[in-house]
């Protein structure tokens, strides 16, 4: 009697190996259709599959130069352009008063996305105004971050820029920012920040919840 071949196991013939699964498990298994057509270079994917995630960010805000006031911080940051190192953040942040700023910034990582840690030029837009003085222009700088999981559950980044670089009323802004996931999707973060100008220097720290689509 002849037996047939399990499903899920490897007939071994004299010019190539095949694998017998049934129609249902491809079906519903695009790892395995990919593998069918084309093994992947399993070294190439890690080393371009990017170590940290875009993140949706929602939070609280205080401005402790501001009397402490406390505020509002949301934003998005490395929204992915394609299958590139371009990513796009923006962010938004109140006092309801007494303080504002806002801004959009490209930034190019030059290394590979896979990497455990990643530095990228950033230029965009940003503005600020508090009671005492305001500016706005193209913000230029630059980020460095260390991702510490590759699949997004804590990162270190810091940054450095400058909104008007070379004029009178020239702004430098720091930041640090450190997340931790809670689930597979959402992590909390905390966020330090400091505006240094002629006129007046700023502080601000926020406590945010991050979503990662």
């Amino acid at each position: 009697m002849s037996q047939s071949t399990p499903p899920n196991t490897f007939n071994n013939n004299s010019s190539e190996e095949t694998i017998d699964l049934s129609p249902e498990i491809l079906k519903d298994s695009p790892v395995l259709q990919q593998w069918l057509k084309e093994v992947p270079n399993v070294l190439e994917d890690i080393d371009n599959d990017p170590s940290f995630r875009t993140r949706i960010r929602m939070g609280y805000a205080e401005f402790p130069s501001t009397r402490h006031r406390g505020g509002i911080n949301i934003g998005a940051e490395d929204i992915f352009i394609g299958k590139t190192g371009l990513t796009i953040s923006g962010d938004y942040q109140t006092s309801f008063g007494n303080r504002e700023a806002g801004g959009a910034d490209l930034h190019y990582y030059v290394l590979p996305l896979g990497s455990y840690i990643n530095m990228a030029p950033l230029v965009g837009y940003r503005y600020i105004r508090t009671n005492n003085y305001s500016e706005d222009g193209v913000n230029v700088g630059g980020k460095i971050i260390l991702p510490l999981s590759r699949t997004g559950a804590s990162d270190i980044s810091f940054s450095q820029s400058f909104i008007s670089p070379g004029d009178s009323n020239e702004v430098g802004i720091t930041t640090v920012s450190f997340g931790y996931a809670l689930t597979r999707n959402i992590r909390i973060s905390t966020e330090i920040e400091k505006q240094n100008s002629r006129a007046k220097k700023d502080s601000q720290f926020s406590i945010l919840f991050e979503f990662m689509p």
